[in-house]
C-alpha cells in the first residue's frame, strides 16, 4: 500500500458538530492504523458564513479528544484562504484547455432565468443546453472578453462539463456507480470574489498534499462525479473516496440537528461554544474516551464484537471497509452507557482530578477520603458530572430526609431508632477493622429478637446516614464515616421526627 495521507477539512462557519467529529475520528483511526498521516485543513472560502473562533474551537476539540494533527502549518496554509493565488492560476490552466470559461451573468439575471423556469415547472441549470444562450466566453469573441476582464467586470470561472459522458464512480463503502455527465451543471470554480468554491479548492488541495483517501461525510456523495470530472481534467490521479453514513436524530427522523439535541436534553458539540447554552460533551461529564468509543460505533463495529474500547484499540481494530452505508440513530442513552463503563476503566486519581474541576468546593476534601470515596461510587456514575451527588453523604450529613420513606417505618420508627442509636454509642471507642460489619450485625440481631424486618432497620439507618434511600451498602458509608458520624447523624434523624 502507499503512502496512507488523509484529511479532516471543517469549514470555521461554527462550532464542530458530532457529525463532523466522527468524520475526523475515522479519518483518524485510518491512518494510525496504517501508520499514515493524519492533516487538518481549514476551508475558509466562504468568509461571509465564517464565524470569529470557530478554528480555534475546531483544533481545541480535536485535541480534547486526542486525535494528534500530523503536520501544522506556521505559515497558515493550512487554509484554503491563504492560496487564492494558487487556485487562480489552476483555473487559468482549465481556461487554455478548453475545460473552463469565464462567465459574466450577474446574480440578478441567473435568477431571473430560474424563475422563469419555475413558472414552467422546469429547473434552470448553467449546461451544455443553455451555456450558449448566456454571457460567457463561449459566446463572446476573445477581443470582448479581453476587455470585460481588463476593466474589471465581475465575472466568474465555470467548469466545462463535458455533454453525455459516463462518469465512473468507486466508493469504498457504497461501491461502484456511474452518472451521465449531461445532469451535471457547469459549476463555478472560481467566485466573482476571486476565491475558489469548496468543489475546486477541494479537488486542488487533495491533489497538492497527496491525500491517498478522501474520508467524508455522505453529503458530499452527489459531488462525487464532479470531483471525477475536475480530477481527470487536470489528467491527475484521484485519492480513493469512502462516503460516511449519517447520523440521524434519535427518533431515525432527519440527520441530527441541535434543535433535535436541544428538545431531547443532549450536546450534540464537542465543548461548550461560547454562542451556545448548549453544553459540550466534555462540559456535561463525558470522557474523550467514551466519546470516542460510541461516535466509532455509528456505521463501525470491531469484528471481535468487543464494545468498550479505548482509542489504542479502536486502531488496532479499525478497518475502512467494515464502516456501513446505512444511517446511524443518535443514542445518548447508549452514550451514557458506554461512558459508565470507561469511568469504571478509569484510574482514580484520574477521575479525581476531574471531579475537582467540575467541583471545585472538593479541593477542601482530604484527597485520600476523596479517592476512597470516588472508588467506592464509581460503579454507579454515568458522567463525571454525577459523582458530587453520589459521594457528598460520605463527606457531609444530610440536610433533609425523604417523608415517604420515613412513613414506611409506620409507628416503630422511634422505636428503631433509638435502639440503632444505642447500639451505636455502645461501639464508640471500641472501633475495630471490622467495626462497621459489628455493628450491623448488632443491629440486626436485635431486629430479628424483636421481631422487625430487616428491611425497616436497614431503611431506618440508611435514611439517618443519606437523607434518602439511595447510596451504596450501608456497611460501606458506616466504615468510611465511622461510628462517631454514625452516632451524630441518628441524633438529627431522631430530632426531626420527634
Amino acid at each position: 500500500m502507499s503512502e496512507i495521507r488523509v484529511r479532516f477539512a471543517p469549514s470555521p462557519t461554527g462550532p464542530l458538530h458530532i457529525g463532523g467529529l466522527r468524520t475526523a475520528l475515522f479519518n483518524y483511526l485510518f491512518a494510525k492504523k496504517n501508520n499514515g498521516t493524519f492533516l487538518v485543513r481549514i476551508e475558509d472560502t466562504d468568509k461571509k458564513r465564517e464565524v470569529a473562533g470557530a478554528e480555534d474551537y475546531i483544533f481545541k476539540s480535536l485535541d480534547w479528544c486526542g486525535m494528534k494533527v500530523d503536520e501544522k502549518n506556521p505559515d497558515n496554509s493550512h487554509r484554503q484562504s491563504s492560496r487564492k493565488k494558487l487556485y487562480q492560476a489552476k483555473a487559468k490552466e482549465l481556461i487554455k484547455k478548453g475545460m473552463a470559461y469565464y462567465a459574466f451573468d450577474s446574480e440578478q439575471e441567473l435568477q431571473r432565468l430560474r424563475e422563469e423556469n419555475l413558472v414552467n415547472k422546469k429547473i434552470f441549470m448553467y449546461n451544455w443546453k443553455t451555456r450558449k444562450k448566456l454571457k460567457n466566453s463561449l459566446t463572446m469573441s476573445k477581443e470582448e472578453v479581453s476587455s470585460m476582464v481588463g476593466q474589471g467586470k465581475p465575472f466568474v470561472v465555470r467548469f466545462l462539463c463535458p455533454q453525455d459522458k459516463k462518469v465512473d464512480t468507486n466508493d469504498l463503502i457504497r461501491g461502484k456507480g456511474s452518472i451521465d455527465s449531461s445532469i451535471i451543471d457547469d459549476k463555478v470554480l472560481i467566485k466573482a470574489d476571486g476565491m475558489p468554491t469548496y468543489h475546486f479548492a477541494n479537488v486542488i488541495d487533495d491533489n497538492m498534499m497527496r491525500i491517498s483517501h478522501v474520508i467524508r461525510g455522505e453529503e458530499w456523495l452527489p459531488s462525487l462525479a464532479l470531483h471525477i470530472l475536475l480530477y481527470q481534467a487536470f489528467e491527475w490521479d484521484p485519492p480513493k473516496f469512502a462516503h460516511l453514513p449519517l447520523i440521524l436524530n434519535p427518533n431515525g427522523k432527519g440527520k441530527l440537528s441541535k434543535r433535535s439535541a436541544d428538545k431531547s436534553g443532549f450536546p450534540v458539540f464537542p465543548l461548550n461554544w461560547k454562542k451556545e447554552k448548549t453544553l459540550g460533551f466534555k462540559e456535561s461529564g463525558f470522557l474523550p474516551a467514551a466519546l470516542n468509543n460510541y461516535m466509532a460505533s455509528l456505521g463501525w463495529t470491531a469484528e471481535s464484537g468487543k464494545e468498550i474500547m479505548g482509542m489504542d484499540e479502536l486502531i488496532k481494530s479499525f478497518k475502512l471497509e467494515n464502516v456501513v452505508s446505512a444511517a446511524a440513530n443518535f443514542d445518548f442513552k447508549r452514550l451514557k452507557w458506554v461512558n459508565q463503563k470507561h469511568i469504571t476503566k478509569t484510574p482514580d486519581e484520574e477521575l479525581f482530578n476531574q471531579v475537582v474541576a467540575f467541583f471545585p468546593k472538593t479541593k477542601t476534601l482530604a484527597k485520600t477520603q476523596a479517592l476512597i470515596a470516588i472508588n467506592l461510587v464509581k460503579e454507579r456514575a454515568e458522567t463525571i458530572c454525577d459523582f458530587w451527588g453520589l459521594t457528598k453523604y460520605l463527606f457531609y450529613a444530610p440536610e433533609t430526609f425523604d417523608e415517604n420513606a420515613i412513613l414506611r417505618l409506620s409507628k416503630e420508627k422511634i422505636l428503631i431508632l433509638d435502639q440503632i442509636k444505642r447500639i451505636a454509642d455502645g461501639a464508640r471507642g471500641k472501633q475495630s477493622l471490622d467495626f462497621a460489619e459489628r455493628f450491623l450485625d448488632d443491629c440486626l440481631v436485635w431486629g430479628n429478637k424483636n421481631n422487625i424486618k430487616t428491611a425497616k432497620t436497614m431503611t431506618a439507618l440508611r435514611l439517618a446516614l443519606v437523607g434518602g434511600l439511595q447510596g451504596i451498602e450501608i456497611k460501606k458509608i458506616v466504615s468510611f464515616i465511622g461510628i462517631s458520624e454514625v452516632c451524630s447523624r441518628l441524633e438529627k434523624l431522631q430530632g426531626h421526627i420527634s
